[in-house]
């Protein structure tokens, strides 16, 4: 009997494939430990992760152009994570096929550094160095906080010939949904100034904010003047600074507002030394003032005689208004308005109203408008002369703003008559 064939199944049994060695790993490239020598893991084609004596882990990226080898950096582990670093070889190698990835990377670094030498901050700090040399400390610290509030978030970085006016129509209005407006239509003119001296320096070809109209872009706001009284309620207002309860340098200070109507910075900030009382004269440095122009105020007998009693209580000090709780700081901005609500004028007056009031009553009583606007100092100087200096019609000034102190007195007594300037000017 024969034995029986043995069936035996000749199918071999199937391999299994092997994942391509690739290999690194999270875990291997953390677990990485230095030697004495530098050693490298590999990752493939080029990739691969060099680990120093010191323990440092960089990454590299090793290949040919145009016939000669070349390294590459890609950073250093563990702020360039294996999977970063694979992103950053795969884009090289894409690269690779048009032009050498090293010196792309430099030109890029060289129009960033290039972008970032003309960008819009720059060009509006070397602005700021040249026009803040024409304005007071105060004006051009305003205009400074301006662009780094208001401007510089939104379009600092940018190159400033690249800039488009999309972009300062997208600032503006997110300025202008913090309820601000006003601060939006500055910073819109803030920076034009700025694109023109950019073109005058050969920083950019064209001024994007000359294409923008504020009122086709921003929504329309009710027309606000700073809070004052009508003329016909002055006397009444004298009366009640009069009355004042609250410390005398507070009451005198907003008797000399009335008096000689300056900006409260420049009546706040008046040191005795700017006084001559036997000249009667008050010259305010252009330091002081907004636009860096020197001032003289004159000053009716009226207002020397309250300045002297003012250097009773304040004479030993620089300051003619110091503050309660330092004497060698000025008063706080808002104390002559705090005063003004106290007596009930909230917002029916602030101390910039006794500018307005006055100028409305010089005019109705017939004072050169010039006159008045160099009183002010609003006007433009060449509007008023060629050769302006702080001193022009300073003689008619004297006696306008002699004038102006009995026409507060005639308001004091509470027989008020019409007083025709024009007889004394």
């Amino acid at each position: 009997m024969g034995t029986l064939p043995i069936e035996i199944n000749a199918t071999a049994p199937k391999k299994r494939k092997s994942k391509p060695k690739s290999v690194l790993t999270d875990k291997g490239v953390k677990n990485a430990k230095p030697q004495d020598k530098p050693y490298k893991l590999t990752d493939g084609n080029g990739l691969h992760l060099l680990i120093s004596p010191s323990g440092a882990k960089l990454w590299r990226y090793r290949y040919t152009y145009a016939g000669k080898e070349k390294l590459m950096s890609l950073g250093a582990y563990p702020v360039v994570s294996l999977s970063d670093a694979r992103q950053a070889h795969l884009e090289a190698r894409k690269q690779l096929s048009t032009v050498d990835p090293m010196e792309l990377r430099k030109t890029e670094k060289k129009a960033k550094l290039l972008d970032a030498e003309n960008s819009f901050k720059s060009a509006a700090l070397l602005w700021w160095n040249n026009w803040k040399n024409t304005r007071s400390s105060q004006h051009a610290l305003q205009v400074k906080a301006r662009f780094e509030q208001n401007i510089f978030p939104y379009i600092g970085a940018r190159p400033v010939a690249q800039i488009e006016s999309p972009e300062l129509v997208t600032m503006l209005k997110s300025i202008e949904a913090r309820g601000v407006s006003d601060v939006a239509k500055r910073a819109l003119q803030t920076s034009g100034q700025v694109f023109r001296y950019a073109i005058a320096h050969g920083l950019a070809k064209r001024n994007p904010a000359a294409d923008i109209k504020p009122s086709d872009i921003l929504k329309p706001v009710a027309k606000r003047n700073l809070a004052r009284i009508d003329g016909k309620d002055l006397p009444e207002l004298l009366r009640k600074i009069e009355a004042y309860q609250g410390t005398p340098i507070t009451r005198l200070a907003m008797k000399l507002m009335a008096l000689t109507f300056v900006r409260t910075s420049e009546l706040i900030g008046a040191r005795w030394a700017e006084f001559d009382l036997e000249a009667g004269r008050w010259e305010i440095p252009k330091e002081r003032m907004k636009m860096k122009t020197p001032h003289i105020v004159p000053l009716a007998a009226q207002t020397v005689n309250l300045l002297k009693t003012l250097q009773l209580v304040t004479g030993h000090t620089d300051l003619l208004f110091y503050g309660e709780r330092d004497h060698n700081k000025p008063m706080s901005n808002n104390t002559i308005l705090q005063a003004l609500k106290r007596m009930g004028y909230a917002g029916l007056m602030t101390g910039h109203g006794f500018r307005g009031v006055a100028s409305t009553l010089l005019h109705e009583q017939g004072f050169d408008h010039a006159h008045i606007e160099l009183q002010l100092a609003h006007m433009e100087r060449n509007q008023v002369s060629a050769a302006y200096n702080h001193a022009t019609y300073l003689p008619q000034r004297f006696t306008m703003m002699q004038a102006w102190a009995d026409y507060l007195d005639a308001c004091m007594t509470g027989k008020v008559i019409k007083v025709d300037f024009r007889k004394s000017a």
